[in-house]
Formats: C-alpha cells, structure tokens, sequence
C-alpha cells in the first residue's frame, strides 16, 4: 500500500520519527515529508538520513496554513508531534492544550480537506484513566481522532488511533535517567511497587505500520507488550547501586493502563493486540471477528501494567540495557 506513496509524519524528528524515518525508507515510497519545528534537528537529522526521498517542513501543528500546505498531496500521515513531559505540561497547561488538542483538530481538518487516504494519531498509556494534564490533553486527542470518522463523512479520509507504553530508551524516558544516576553510585526509586509497559522504537513503528492495512477507521489499536517493575529495571543497569525512594511525582501513577473495565465491553482481542472499537452505528467489527479471530474480552477486562500477564525479568532486562548501550 505504501508504493510511491507521499508519507508525512508531524513531530518527525523525536525519537519515534527518527525510526519511523529509518524503517519507511526501506519500502518503495515516493516521498517522506517530516514535519516539525526545530529547525536543529531537522539539520541534524539531514546529516543522518541523505535520501533524496526526504523532505523537511519546518511548521508547527497549531498552525493550520502551514498544515494545509504540507499536506498538498499527500496520501498517509503519522501524527506523532505532541507536548509530552508531564511536568512541562503541569506548568505550562494552555501550551499543552494549544498543541495536543487545538493542533490534533488542525492536523484532523487539514487532512480532510487535503484528502489524505488513511491518519494515525499516536496514543499513550496515560490517556487511559488520565490523572495528569498530558493523559487528559492525550484522551482529548484520541477522541477527536476517533470523532473525525463521522465528521469526515463524505469524504475518503479515514482516522484510527495506536495506544502503546513507555519506549525503551526514549528521550525523557527512565532509562537514560539511570544511566547517568548509575554515575553516582544512587538509582531515585520513586516507589517500589511501580510498574510500566514496554516497547522497543522498532516494535512501535512496525505496529503502526501494521495498522495502516487493518485499519477501517475509528479504532484504537493496542499491542500487547510486556511489562517491567521499576526496581528490577535499577537492578538490571547496576545492582550494586543504592537505592533511595523518593516517593510518586505529581501527576504519576503507581501502575499504567492501557485499557480501562469501561472500554471492555467495545474491546476486542486479536492474537498479538487488541482493539476497542467505536461507538458508531456504521462500524462493521465482523471483519475483525472472522479475518482476524477477534474475540469479545469479558466485562470486568481491563490491560494495566500490573496485570500483565507478560513480565520481563531482571535478566531480560540487562540483556535490552547491553543491546541500547551497543
């Protein structure tokens, strides 16, 4: 679906757009636009890839013009450009709101009125249940998403979302923080019992590109993907460091969610994801249930990180440590 297919990714050049760059161009694209605001890392992200498939737009998606006008042609669009350190969205609240909600309905306009084919907006594991600013501001995001099936009605632009957990050695991740706390000779544990989904960059963008063929529009994709205990991660990077519990953030919780008791009764689980379905009276989850073997999880289901049934050890985790630092 992807030949001489024009591609753009908004927040092109975190870290997900940066692998999300590296993998497309391996498929027989016509061009990759990455659209984003910092004009740094766009430069350093041009000495990184050299293909003449690249294009670069500096533009911020609070700004709808310049949306409309990179989006002239195009056929698929990633959304992955958000605020999201949810201390920096705590204090700065109207900034969060500007660009994770204001800019997901420009991104969701733009596209409908340029005629994008297929959207998928990236999700979060703290837009389920959200107790802080950035989950509320992401849950805001999902809906319109979602919404936008029916708002496009009439036209060819379809909408879905992908929810998944903490990347594995993102920026603003915990791995980098413990590397460098590893230095000295204390891991800040901010409570024992905590627990947190994880994904690999290359897990995250192959399911999101897995997506764009299932997708009909309107669903939220879900992968399953192990989970991990806050501490076992402090042993794994060095089990000689001490360890100081400096108790919960404002804003954090002690164990994510990815699918609430309130989303199972429109949830459906696939063998490797799930998918909660939308609320429209057009939706058609037969295709889920006999091209998929899709099946309708139980009432009371719910998929937070501390009922997982997949765990990964101390000894799997030092193994991903050796395999980030390489």
């Amino acid at each position: 679906m992807f030949n001489n297919a024009t591609i753009l990714i908004t927040g092109g050049t975190g870290s997900f757009g940066r692998n999300f760059t590296k993998i497309i161009l391996q498929y027989n694209i016509k061009k990759l636009i990455i659209f984003s605001r910092d004009e740094l890392k766009q430069y350093n992200m041009r000495k990184e890839f050299t293909d003449s498939r690249l294009r670069f737009f500096i533009g911020d998606v609070r700004d709808k013009e310049r949306l409309l006008r990179a989006f002239d042609g195009v056929d698929y669009v990633v959304h992955s450009a958000a605020l999201k350190q949810v201390p920096s969205c705590e204090y700065n609240p109207f900034e969060a709101i500007k660009t994770n909600v204001l800019g997901a309905q420009n991104v969701i306009e733009a596209c409908i009125d340029k005629g994008v084919k297929k959207v998928i907006a990236l999700s979060t594991d703290k837009s389920s249940q959200p107790i802080n600013l950035y989950g509320a501001t992401k849950l805001c995001s999902d809906k319109l998403f979602i919404a936008s099936n029916s708002y496009a009605s009439g036209k060819n632009t379809k909408f879905s979302v992908v929810r998944y957990g903490n990347v594995i050695g993102s920026r603003g991740s915990v791995v980098p923080l413990f590397l460098e706390q590893e230095k000295t000779g204390v891991f800040s544990i901010t409570d024992p019992r905590m627990t947190r989904f994880w994904i690999t960059l290359d897990e995250a963008v192959n399911f999101v590109l897995k997506n764009f063929q299932r997708m009909q529009g309107g669903e939220m994709f879900i992968p399953k993907i192990p989970s991990m205990k806050i501490i076992d991660l402090a042993r794994a990077i060095n089990s000689k460091c001490e360890q100081k519990i400096v108790g919960i953030r404002p804003g954090e919780k002690l164990h994510e969610s990815m699918i609430s008791v309130d989303d199972a009764k429109n949830t459906l689980e696939c063998y490797d994801y799930y998918i909660v379905q939308p609320e429209f009276k057009w939706w058609n989850s037969e295709k889920y249930t006999n091209e998929n073997d899709g099946s309708k999880v139980h009432s009371n289901f719910s998929y937070t990180s501390d009922n997982n049934k997949i765990f990964l050890t101390p000894k799997e985790l030092k193994e991903i440590i050796k395999g980030l630092l390489l």
